[in-house]
C-alpha cells in the first residue's frame, strides 16, 4: 500500500497536480486550487487552461492525425502500445487508485477493489479488439467491386464526469485511440487527478504525445472551446443532461461535429410479489446507494408490490444499516462525502423538499456534520413517494431512495417509464415471461434482470429519451461513435 500512502502524503503537503499535456505548450501558470471533498483541505493545484490551450491541442491533434503517425499504424502496432499502456496502469494501480480516492472522496476499497481493475480491463479489451475489426465487401456483380470500410473520424474531443474519473477516461479514450483517432481530453475539473497520470503513462507506453492531449479547466471556458472548435470532427460527452443540451448549441453553432452525450437517470427498481427478497436486497442497495449515489445509473426508485413493501423495506433498512459512512481514506468504509459543497447543498434540499411534498422519511436523513468537510450523508430512504413528487422525477445524484408502491404489473411498467430518463432499470421477479415482458417494456438502455448490473465491457451503455443518444460506451458498439463507414467503388469494366 505503499503508492497509496504516498498519494494521501502529497495530498497532506497539498503537492497534488494535474496540469496541461499539449505538445509544444507549455502551461500559462494560471491554475486552480484543488481541494479534497474528504475534508475540504487544498490538495494541490490543476492548470487553468483556456481556449488557446483547446486551440493548442487540437492543432496537434490535426497535425499528428494527418501524419500519420498514430493513425496510419496497423491495428496491431496501435494494440501493441495499448497494452504495455495497461501494463503501466497494473503496475501503478494503487497510484491511481488513491488519486481518485482523494480527489473525488470515493471509498478507497472501491477505487482500489472495482474501479481501476475495471479501467485496466477496458485497455486490455480495446486493445484485443483493435485487430478484430472488420469491413464488408458489398454484393455486387462483376463489373465492380464494392467495399465498405471504417476510417477513423480524426480529432475527437473527450469531455468526462467526476464520478468515476479513471473509469470513464477509459470508457472513451481506449476506443477512440484504438481506432487511429487523435484525442484532446477535458477531465472534470473536480477530479482531474487520475487523467493526468493516466496520459503520463500512455506517453511512456509509446501513444504519441500529439494523439493524446490532456487540458485541464473550467468547463466554461474550456469545455465550451472544445465543444465550438472547428476543427474537432466529434465530442464524447459524460455528465448532467443540462449540460449536454450546451453540447448540441455549441455544435449547431460551429461545423455540426458528432456529438455523442452520456446524461442524466433516474432508474427505477421494480420488485414484483414473487421476487426473492432477501437475494435481491444487496442488489437494491447497490444500486440505490454505490459510490454515495454519484452514479448515473443509479437506482433512485424502488417501485415495489404493494403487497411485498413493508417486508422488502425491512430488509432494505437492515441492510443499509451495515454500511459504514466515514473517510473513504478507511478500507472499511463503503459510503463517502458529496464531491464538494453545492453538490451537497443541492442533494440536502431534496430531503427538505420530500418531507413537504409528504414523502415519510424511514431510514436516515442525518447530516453528518461532524465528519471532515462536513459533506457527509446518511443514506436515506423516502416511502410513500408518489410519481408527482420532485424525489420521484428529478436526478438527485446523491443518497436518497424514494419507494413507491404498485397494484399491478401495467401499473408497475408506467411507472417505471414515467420519468423523462431512461438510462437504466432493473427487476425483481422468479416469473420468466414477466421478466421478459417487463423488460422489454421498460424504456431504458441496459435492464437487469434479478439484480443490478451495468453489464460487463462487453455490452453496450447508453440511454433512451433525455439519458442522450448518438451513440454507446463499453463493447464493441463504442467503436461506431469513433469512425466514419465510407464506401469505396472499384469499376470493373
Amino acid at each position: 500500500m505503499g503508492q497509496i500512502q504516498d498519494v494521501f502524503a502529497k495530498a497532506a503537503k497539498a503537492e497534488l497536480w494535474a496540469g496541461n499535456l499539449i505538445t509544444g505548450r507549455t502551461d500559462s501558470g494560471n491554475k486552480l486550487e484543488n481541494r479534497t471533498p474528504i475534508d475540504n483541505s487544498l490538495i494541490g493545484y490543476i492548470a487553468d487552461g483556456e481556449a488557446a490551450d483547446i486551440d493548442a491541442a487540437v492543432a496537434v491533434a490535426r497535425s499528428t492525425f494527418n501524419s500519420g503517425e498514430w493513425s496510419d499504424l496497423s491495428p496491431a502496432e496501435r494494440k501493441a502500445v495499448m497494452q504495455r499502456w495497461a501494463v503501466l496502469m497494473q503496475e501503478n494501480i494503487e497510484e491511481l487508485a488513491a488519486l481518485d480516492c482523494i480527489d473525488a472522496g470515493k471509498p478507497i476499497s472501491e477505487c482500489l477493489n472495482t474501479d481501476l481493475p475495471a479501467t485496466i480491463e477496458t485497455f486490455h479489451w480495446y486493445a484485443e479488439a483493435a485487430d478484430k475489426v472488420f469491413g464488408k465487401v458489398a454484393p455486387t456483380g462483376s463489373s465492380a467491386l464494392g467495399l465498405v470500410v471504417e476510417e477513423a473520424i480524426g480529432v475527437v474531443g473527450v469531455v468526462l464526469p467526476w464520478n468515476f474519473p479513471a473509469q470513464m477516461f477509459a470508457w472513451k479514450v481506449a476506443p477512440a485511440l484504438i481506432m487511429g483517432n487523435s484525442v484532446v481530453v477535458k477531465p472534470a475539473e473536480l477530479t482531474s487527478l487520475s487523467a493526468y497520470r493516466l496520459v503520463e503513462l500512455a506517453y511512456e507506453a509509446g501513444v504519441p504525445q500529439g494523439a493524446l492531449s490532456l487540458v485541464c479547466g473550467l468547463g466554461e471556458k474550456v469545455g465550451e472551446a472544445l465543444g465550438r472548435h472547428m476543427d474537432v470532427d466529434m465530442v464524447s460527452f459524460t455528465g448532467s443532461t443540462e449540460v449536454g443540451r450546451y453540447f448540441l448549441k455549441y455544435a449547431a453553432e460551429s461545423n455540426l461535429k458528432e456529438i455523442v452525450l452520456e446524461c442524466g437517470g433516474k432508474s427505477p427498481q421494480v420488485v414484483f410479489a414473487d421476487a426473492d427478497l432477501d437475494a435481491a436486497v444487496p442488489h437494491i442497495l447497490n444500486a440505490a446507494f454505490w459510490n454515495m449515489s454519484e452514479n448515473c445509473s443509479c437506482g433512485s426508485r424502488l417501485i415495489v408490490d404493494a403487497s411485498v413493501k413493508d417486508a422488502l423495506l425491512e430488509k432494505v433498512k437492515a441492510g443499509i444499516s451495515t454500511w459504514k459512512l466515514g473517510d473513504p481514506r478507511d478500507e472499511d468504509v463503503v459510503i463517502g462525502p458529496m464531491v464538494e459543497g453545492p453538490h451537497f447543498e443541492k442533494v440536502k434540499g431534496f430531503i427538505a423538499t420530500t418531507e413537504k411534498e409528504g414523502g415519510v422519511l424511514v431510514q436516515g436523513g442525518k447530516i453528518h456534520s461532524e465528519l471532515g468537510s462536513g459533506w457527509y450523508i446518511e443514506p436515506t430512504i423516502f416511502d410513500n413517494v408518489t410519481a408527482d413528487m420532485t424525489l420521484f422525477q428529478q436526478e438527485v445524484f446523491g443518497p436518497i431512495l424514494a419507494v413507491t408502491t404498485f397494484e399491478s404489473e401495467e401499473q408497475a411498467v408506467a411507472l417505471a417509464n414515467d420519468s423523462s430518463y431512461g438510462l437504466a432499470a432493473s427487476l425483481y421477479t422468479e416469473n420468466l415471461k414477466r421478466a421478459q415482458r417487463v423488460s422489454r417494456a421498460i424504456r431504458a438502455g441496459t435492464v437487469s434482470i434479478n439484480g443490478f448490473s451495468e453489464g460487463d465491457i462487453t455490452t453496450p451503455f447508453g440511454g433512451f429519451k433525455q439519458s442522450g443518444f448518438g451513440g454507446r460506451d463499453k463493447g464493441l458498439e463504442a467503436l461506431q461513435q469513433y469512425v466514419q463507414t465510407k464506401t469505396i467503388w472499384y469499376v470493373q469494366d
